[in-house]
């Protein structure tokens, strides 16, 4: 498949936080394609639940060079990635046991989609910092983390409304996912390279995001210029939230708006707004001599 290693810009935090933008905005850059949710594809076998011709063109020649073990428990290796899988003492074994595995085939998808679509950067939305852990152990490809924060005010009434295509949930098992997954994505986010990390939050991205999506592209090594935002394609990602349905998309500024909500999940979530504030800190104090941000 070739010696050089795909960049794989891995979008890590928690669900609802507008990581299919952000993948469908930076997939619309030359040599950068954006994937979508790629912890769905073993459990899929490599079919895609969206459709459509070119998607399943596009990912049935990835099927073609990418092995799946006869046998291989497709359902057990999601233990690998989801959070809950931490919590599954019977299976911590199994999990142990499927690694090597799990990540030889993550390794060779992640290769035969760069070689399909003829990228170096191949952006996966998946969420799970436990699937981030994983790919901080392969060696074939060069990872770039992005995590992605947003008001939790949002995220909670987001998780609350009844007209999208997930579960609803109350605000305090929201805020329960919401403390767990930025926990969890925090210890994977330190432990990755300064140079190859980076926060980005929500509300920035969405009242500049050219300058947002500047910023990004400099962090991951890509030369590539913004794209027209008010005409974005959105490809043949392989799954994520309902924009895919379309086949082009804006992501037009808006101006920062304070969220309303619960006193609750404002007095829950304090400690994080003083964690994102350091982390943004320091992202802003280092950088390189030509000023971009490392």
């Amino acid at each position: 498949m070739g010696e050089a290693k795909p960049k794989v810009v891995y979008v890590m935090g928690t669900g609802r936080s507008g990581s299919t933008i952000l993948g469908i905005a930076l997939g619309n850059c030359p040599r950068i394609l954006y994937a979508g949710e790629l912890h769905l594809w073993i459990g899929k076998s490599g079919f895609s639940p969206l459709g459509g011709e070119k998607r399943e063109r596009f990912w049935s020649e990835v099927r073609e060079l990418v092995e799946i073990p006869a046998g291989f428990p497709v359902k057990k290796a999601r233990a690998l990635e989801k959070t809950a899988g931490l919590f599954s003492v019977g299976t911590w074994f199994a999990q142990r046991r499927l690694r090597p595995a799990y990540r030889r085939m993550t390794a060779d998808l992640y290769r035969a989609i760069a070689q399909v679509a003829g990228a170096t950067h191949i952006v996966d939305t998946s969420h799970f910092p436990r699937r981030a852990r994983q790919l901080q152990a392969l060696e074939e490809i060069e990872l770039h983390l992005l995590f992605v924060v947003r008001d939790p005010q949002n995220v909670v009434g987001s998780y609350s409304r009844d007209d999208v295509d997930f579960p609803r949930f109350n605000i305090l098992t929201t805020n329960a996912y919401m403390w767990l997954s930025h926990l969890l994505s925090l210890y994977v986010f330190l432990r990755q390279p300064r140079e190859r990390r980076l926060l980005v939050r929500y509300e920035e991205l969405i009242a500049d995001p050219d300058a947002v999506l500047a910023g990004i592209l400099a962090a991951v090594g890509s030369p590539e210029a913004v794209p027209d935002l008010g005409a974005l394609e959105t490809g043949v990602a392989f799954q994520g939230n309902g924009l895919l349905r379309d086949e082009v998309v804006a992501l037009e500024p808006q101006p920062l708006r304070a969220a309303p909500g619960s006193r609750l999940t404002r007095l829950l979530n304090l400690p994080w707004k003083i964690v994102f504030s350091k982390l943004e800190h320091s992202r802003s104090g280092s950088s390189d001599e030509a000023g971009r941000p490392t």
